[in-house]
This record gives structure tokens, sequence and C-alpha cells, in this order.
């Protein structure tokens, strides 16, 4: 049979999905992301895409219609602005837009499209863009918060979408005539009864959050706490010191202008004890306590080594002291010193409930446990415990009253729970519960005693700021009943935003399955999935913090999928070798053959006529220096290997990838490093059974063939420098893949790890033959960068390397960008040879240069700076975005960070200078039309 080719095997409006992903990710109200926090979440835009264009027919299908390439290109140009309207945030619930899209989806699909499954739905994005293109969605999940998740997301809203709230306070007002479309009703209802859970709380617990009083110079009387900062504290292993020393970071409560803050320790040497003060205005604090290095006694700046902490917290002997107190001022924090009344008060208060259960032995994720806290409960403070536990069990309350109030409202009055297909006022009670549990897992987020004080943003940070729980030293205890981070309120706000705009449109299902169950349990369907990365992400152990709260609020509504104390870790797939008795093989092994299991049973039950797609963001990191030669480039990922080893031996051929840009740059775990910020579509069909074998030489040849015109074209499609290797992946895989089997010269099969290493091999290649197309003096920098970076070397040395590129070092040196003296050559750093715009557009600069200068002013002055430059040079910049690539793999190989950094973020910068001299354009136009036209005035060009 003959498969039609679709537009995602062909060609793709890849810029704009991409700067739409990218944007997506600072968009919060309203966004899915602000439900639940999931880890690794795909953006909406790319999932949306990936989808339609997975389901719409490429134009050369059709001959009858397109006879010629320019019409077939003219059609997809048209398909491309469908795409382009469609990845934009402001048209996610545009029905104009939306029906357009699903349109095309019935007449590429005869009327019947797919249905869409993600057994691996994770945070429910895909079948979520599935159910809003108009498809069946269905998302399914061995781990129980993200079919928790996946429900809220796809199932709840369509199943009660267009009903009145059933609060009494809607009831009883006007607006309980007019119409609620979509799931509107359904967020009125869960603000109505978050507020009456907050009230409840309040009157139960809000005496252990007493307000503060404030000093004349803040306009006395009383004000809200918004946290109680915290330093832990151990005795000081010195024998002739002894005291209780606090374990500081930093002293900082506020680094903004206009703003600063810290506390100050004041030691009582003859009391032995130390008390922080509160400062503001000019001066700094002094430096923390505690660094990677170890800690230091405030008392004796005798060192104190992680071991001693370690010990005493094991120990049961770690403590806390207050620091300071942050308040609502008028229009601003307020700072103030630390009251006995405020520690005094939550002395010796006893929970009434504490998680008991073990964190996971995991010293890579979770550091806790080498300082004592074992338990999920120790994660927290009694306060925390006590507030957590009463919203919890204000959850089930908060059901019954929904209950009896659906009842008066004209639900049917039946006991089937939503668990079990209801759709009454029991299982209505039950849906605005999980979202009310959402709020508590929100607030546990930010009310655990891993939440740190943000000094920039002046804020609670969050307690998953990144894909870990680290140990803090001083931390934030937030307030529940203030109006600021961490307040119950707006963590139901954030989830009620999230409801109203729900597409609403099919109905949709999120089941509990692992992936090869939920892949036989429908038929024939069109599979889009985000596999699990090896061992980057252990989701079952980071997500039983949220678990073990949700089942508390939640257990007695939904007693199948909430069944087991944690979450189940059994058939997880992920290769972590501590479920091993810390095996790497045993583990790798595990998720070899579980992954093959998945991919064979996708192979047997995907749907003929549709590709499959797979999200892939795993960077390569393993470096194999066999050859003896140090500094080598990675060669090959076992998460990689794996993942393709998986879809090779189940009988995949890829024929399209796409590198997605899905990740913030200023994401924690990217900050200051080159972290991978796109994710590998890769698009998969079943090989066909008579595919033949080849030669490893004919391999290389085919690479050869077809790989530089796929690099070049996603250097084009400006991929970032760090996502280059693994883009480029994709391309040779495909050519790998799409033979039986590629033959070594004693016959024996080539591995999957094998290729990866070929592929690697020529992309090294690739960019080294871009270096012979400078000029003769950035071909010698580059060489001598590669070899010295920016250290001294023979003079000699470089003077045999010039006459080999056909230049001479007092070229170089008369361009000024090299130092020779005393027998010895250096490269200047750009920052040590600034030059003026005018002035270097005068000197027919070399690339070399036009590459320094660029990331200079870009690194020191900014975007809108380096535009300026960028449109003065023309078409000299060209050859400095490329060059970029080759110095990027250059520093990575050499593990030059920041250098890495800088050449990376010129590549990635480049869409926006480009698109501020564009704007730029657009103004002077605007305005020489409104003088031409008589109408004056001026324009801000604004889009």
């Amino acid at each position: 049979m003959t498969v039609k080719k679709k537009l995602i095997e062909v060609t793709l409006p890849l810029e704009t999905i991409n700067r739409e992903s990218a944007r997506e990710k600072s968009i919060r109200h309203g966004h899915p992301s602000t439900l639940h926090l999931w880890w690794s979440r795909k953006p909406l835009s790319t999932c949306r895409a990936v989808l339609f264009a997975s389901l719409v027919d490429d134009p050369s299908v059709h001959p009858e219609k397109f006879p010629s390439v320019a019409e077939q290109q003219e059609e997809r140009e048209r398909l491309f602005k469908i795409i382009e309207d469609l990845v934009k945030w402001e048209n996610i619930n545009n029905e104009k837009v939306l029906n357009r899209a699903r349109e095309e989806i019935l007449k590429s699909t005869g009327g019947n499209p797919p249905p869409v499954l993600d057994p691996f739905c994770g945070g429910g994005s895909i079948p979520l863009e599935a159910q809003r293109l108009g498809l069946e969605a269905h998302g399914s999940d061995l781990n129980p918060v993200a079919v928790m998740i996946t429900k809220a997301l796809i199932e709840i809203p369509p199943k009660f979408a267009g009903r009145l709230p059933v609060n009494p306070q809607a009831r009883s007002s006007e607006l309980s005539k007019g119409s609620w479309p979509g799931a509107q009703g359904l967020a009125a209802d869960i603000r109505y009864y978050g507020e009456w859970m907050r009230e409840e709380a309040e009157k139960r617990i809000g005496h252990l959050y007493p307000k503060v009083k404030l000093p004349p110079e803040y306009g006395g009387g009383e004000a809200t706490v918004i946290a109680w900062l915290w330093a832990r504290t151990v005795q000081c292993p010195n024998p002739a010191c002894g005291v209780r020393m606090p374990l500081v970071s930093s002293f900082w409560l506020s680094t903004k202008r206009g703003e600063k803050a810290w506390a100050q320790p004041v030691i009582d040497q003859e009391k032995k004890e130390v008390c922080f003060k509160v400062r503001t205005g000019d001066g700094a604090p002094p430096k923390g306590t505690v660094n990677r290095q170890g800690a230091k006694c405030i008392f004796c700046n005798s060192p104190v080594p992680f071991a001693h902490i370690r010990k005493e917290g094991q120990a049961r002997r770690m403590g806390s002291q207050l620091m300071a107190i942050v308040a609502e001022g008028n229009n601003r924090r307020v700072y103030l010193s630390s009251d006995d009344k405020h520690a005094s008060i939550i002395a010796g208060l006893k929970p009434s409930w504490k998680p008991d259960q073990e964190l996971p032995y995991n010293p890579r994720d979770f550091k806790t446990p080498n300082y004592g806290m074992v338990n999920f409960g120790d994660l927290f403070t009694p306060r925390q415990l006590t507030a957590l536990t009463t919203f919890s069990d204000l959850v089930t309350e908060a059901g019954e009253k929904i209950y009896h109030d659906a009842v008066a409202a004209g639900y049917p009055d039946d006991v089937v729970g939503l668990e079990e297909g209801g759709s009454g006022a029991r299982a209505y009670a039950e849906a605005v519960c999980v979202y009310l549990a959402f709020g508590v897992n929100r607030l546990a987020d930010r009310c655990s005693s891993i939440c740190s004080w943000d000094i920039g943003y002046t804020k609670i940070r969050n307690t998953f700021a990144r894909q870990a729980i680290p140990m803090t030293w001083d931390y934030a205890e937030g307030n529940p009943f203030s109006a600021s981070t961490g307040n119950f309120l707006g963590a139901i706000e954030w989830v009620a935003k999230v409801v109203e705009s729900s597409p609403c449109t099919e109905p949709g299902y999120a089941q509990q399955y692992d992936a090869v169950e939920a892949i036989t349990l429908i038929n024939k369907p069109l599979i889009s999935t985000d596999p699990p990365y090896y061992d980057n992400i252990g989701y079952a152990d980071l997500s039983d913090f949220f678990y073990i709260w949700l089942r508390r609020s939640l257990k007695n509504m939904f007693p199948s999928v909430l069944s087991t104390l944690l979450t189940p870790k059994e058939k997880e797939l992920v290769a972590t070798p501590y479920r091993f008795d810390g095996s790497k093989e045993k583990a790798k092994e595990f998720f070899e053959t579980g992954l093959e299991r998945v991919f064979t049973r996708m192979r047997e039950n995907h749907h003929p006529d549709y590709p499959l797609t797979l999200y892939y963001a795993f960077k390569q990191s393993e470096v194999d220096d066999s050859d003896g030669k140090n500094g080598t480039s990675p060669i090959a990922s076992t998460g990689w290997e794996t993942m393709l080893e998986g879809l090779v031996e189940a009988g995949f051929s890829i024929t399209g990838t796409w590198p997605m840009r899905s990740e913030l740059s200023n994401r924690t775990v990217a900050r200051g490093a080159n972290a991978l910020a796109s994710s590998i579509v890769l698009v998969c069909r079943p090989r066909p059974e008579n595919a033949p074998s080849i030669s490893r030489r004919e391999l290389i040849t085919a690479l050869k063939k077809e790989l530089p015109e796929a690099l070049r074209q996603l250097q084009q499609g400006n991929i970032a420098p760090v996502d280059l290797a693994q883009a480029a992946i994709g391309p040779g895989m495909a050519v790998f893949s799409r033979y039986a089997q590629v033959l070594e010269a004693d016959g024996s099969p080539m591995p999957v790890r094998t290729a990866l290493q070929i592929i690697n091999q020529l992309l090294d290649e690739f960019l080294a033959e871009q270096e012979g197309e400078y000029d003769p003096e950035t071909r010698w920098a580059v060489a001598w960068f590669e070899q010295m970076g920016h250290k001294e070397g023979l003079f000699g040395t470089a003077e045999t390397l010039s006459k080999a590129k056909n230049t001479s070092i007092q070229r170089m040196v008369d361009r000024g960008f090299l130092e020779a003296k005393a027998g010895k050559v250096r490269l200047l750093r750009r920052e040590e040879f600034p030059v003026p715009l005018e002035d270097f557009l005068k000197n027919s600069p070399t690339v070399w240069e036009v590459t320094q200068q660029l990331t200079r002013v870009l690194m020191e002055e900014g975007e809108s700076a380096a535009a300026l430059w960028l449109e003065k040079l023309g078409a000299l910049s060209e050859g400095a975005r490329s060059l970029s690539y080759y110095l990027y793999s250059i520093c990575e190989r050499k593990g030059w960070a920041q250098e890495a950094l800088a050449y990376n973020t010129l590549v990635t910068s480049w869409p926006r200078l480009r698109s501020i001299i564009i704007n730029k354009y657009k103004q002077q136009q605007q305005g020489a039309l409104a003088l031409n036209t008589g109408e004056g005035g001026t324009t801000d060009g604004a889009e």
C-alpha cells in the first residue's frame, strides 16, 4: 500500500514555530504549565504544529491538484500560513483559526481522523492540543500525578462544559441567568470554594501567622507577613567554641535598586549568641557562612566541613534561627529584624499529621537525606505541615459542600463518582475538588523548607526551581494568608485561569497504564509522545512530593489512581542505578528492554497512514579519548543510543527530524551554562520489510552526500550551536535507519553507537571544512585559538602557522587582534580590542574580527547596539554566524564553558537582532508615509 507523505515529512515553517514556542515559555496566565508543575513540559504551540503537520498531506502527493513544483510550493505556503496562525498564543481559542486547521485535517483524513495517543502523557500537552484540533485525545501514564494533571486538562472540562456554577453566590445573583460558555462555570466554582477553604483555614490556624508591628519609619501599625526567613544551625565543632552557628548562603534580603536590605549578624561573644538586625541603604552584608567548599563558624571563624554538618543533621541536631521578617508595605516590601514573639509562637508546635514516606536514595537529585532529612515530612516545618494538612483536609470538606450545592442547583443526586464515569452532583463535586487539590499542591511547592528567598525578585523561590530537591541553608517560610507569593488564593487563581481557557471541544480520556498496555487499548491511533530521557529526569521520585498531598486530598474520590502510598516505581522506564543496587548496567538493560517493547508495540498498533512522532531532548555528553587525544568531541550518548537502538530494532525508519526550540535559556539549570534548548522531533515510519543491507563504506558515502546539506539547512534555520550535535543525529540516523542492516567489514551488524560516532565525526569535518571559506587571517586565528586559546605561545610556532595560512604575524598585529612581544604571541580577548563602529567599517574587517566585535557588543551593550552593528556590517556578518558554530564546537571540546556560551548567545540572538532591524525600517517607512500623506504625527512601529 502506498503511504501518503505528510507535510511534517517534507517541510515546516520552523522559524515561526520555534519563535512562538520560546515565547510561550514566558506566558503565564491561563497556560497549562500553571495548573500544576510538571518537568520538561513541551510547548503547546510545538505540539499543535507537529500534530497538524502529521495529519495534513504534503502537496506533492496530489499531482492531480498541484502538477508543478511551483504549485506545490504555493500550496505549502498556504499551509504554512495556517500553521503560523495556529501556533500563536493569542489564537489558542480563536475558533476561526482552529476551524481552518480542523478543516484541513478532515480534508487529508477523508473526514475520519485517527484518535491521538500519548502513552507517556506527563503534563498533558500533546493530548490537550489534539483535543484543541478537534481530535479524539487519549493520554496515559503510569504516574498518577501525570494522570490527574491530564484528566484536569482534557477529561473534566469538556464533561461539564456550558454548565452554570453551583455555588450559592452565583445562583442567587443575576449571573445565574446568563450563559457560561466552556468551563467558565467550573472555574467560578473553583474560585468560590477555594475562597471558602481559605476563610475556614484562617479561622483554624490563622493564629500561627500573626501580623508584625511596623516601626515609625514605615508608618507604624501592623502589617501582614509575607515570609519569615530562617537559617539552619548546627553546633560548631571547635571545642573552644561549641556555639549554635547559623548556616547562611547570603545575608542579602534585597538587591533591588533603592530597596537594598540585608540581615546584619550581631555577635555577642560573652553570651555566645548571634542575633540579626536588618540594615538598609548603603553598605553591604558580610559574606555568607556556607558555600560549596563548606561552612565557617561566625563566632570563631573555624572552617567547618560538610561532613560535620551532615553528622549533625543525621543525629537530628540541626536547628533553625529566625533571621528576618518580610512584610507587606505600601507598594513595597518591608524588611524587619527578627522578633522573639514570632519565633516563640510556633515553638513546640506539633502537626496533627506528617508524611513519613522515605525520600529516595538518589544522591544526584535528592540532597536532603545526607543531612538527616530522610522523610518527606522532614522537608516541611511544623507550621507548614499544619497548614498543608489543614488545607488538604478542607478539600474533602469542600467536596461535601459542593455536592449539596450541586443537588440544590439541579444536578442529579447520584453516588456515582468521577472515576466511575459519573456526571451528577457527586461527580461534579469531585471534579471541583481535583482543582482545589491542585491549589494545595501549588501551595506545597512554595511551602517547604527547601524554598529560598529570591533577593532579586524579592519573593519566595519554589521548591522545584530545578528538577531536584536540593539542600537549602537559609529558607523562606511563606504565609498562605498573605497577598504575596505563596498564598493560597493566588494558587487557586492560577488554577482557575487554566480551566477558563480549556478548549472543551471533544471528549478527552486520561488513564493510568504503562505505555505498552496503553498502546494496545486504542485501535490504530496516531501516536505522538515525549518518551523518558534515560536517567535524565526521575519523574516518579520527584512527583512523590506532590503525590503525598494529592493522595491525602483525593484518595477517597479516586481510589484506583491514588491507591499506592507513593507513585509506582517498578515499571517506570528510567535508567536509575539506585533501583538496581547501584548497577548502571542493570539499569541500562532495564531501560533498553522496556523501550524496545514500547516501540515494538507502537509499530504493531500505530495507524499505518500517519507517521509516529517522538520528542527527544537528551544532550550528548559522553567523551571517548580512546585514541589518546584529549579534548575530543562528544561522540555518543547512552540516552540517544538506547532510544535510537530501540527504534531501529523495532523496525522503524526515521523520515524527518526537526529541532524545536522548547526551553528558556533563563531557567535555573541553564543559567551560565550551555544547556540543551531544543527537543528533536523524530518523524518515523515502519521500515519496509524488503529494505536492503549496505556496508560501512556505503553508509559513510551516503552520509557524506546527504548530511552536509542537512547541516547547512539547520544552520540557515538558526539552530543554536549547543543543539547542533543533537540535531545532526536526525538526518544522520535517517540514512542509517532506512537500511535493514549496515554491515561491518567482518559481516557483523553496525550498532547504533558506532553510527552516532560516525555522524559526530562527519559533523566535525563539516565545521572544519567551513573554515576554508574564510580569509587567511581568520583561518590562522581559528587554528591558533584551537591550539592555545588566549594563552601565550612561541613566536616561531605562530610564524610557521601564518605561512601555512598565507598571512603574516605583523598583519594581524596591525589589525589589532594579536599581540607579539618578547618572542611570544597571544590572541587578544575581544574585550581588549574594542573598536568604534565607524572605524571598524573603514578597515575591511576579517571574519574573526567581525565575530569577536559582534559578540563583544552583544554581551556588553545589549541587543539594540548589536543590531546596529549587524545592520551596518551587512553581508560581512554572515561569516560571523557560521564561524560561531565552529568556535562553539572548539570551546565545547576544550571545556571553555563561558567562551562557548558567548558564541551560542550570538547565534541564538540572531533572529532578534534581525527583527530589531526590520522593525526599525518599518518605523522609518511609516514615518515617511505619514509625511508624504500629510498626516504628520509619530508611530512607534509596534507590532
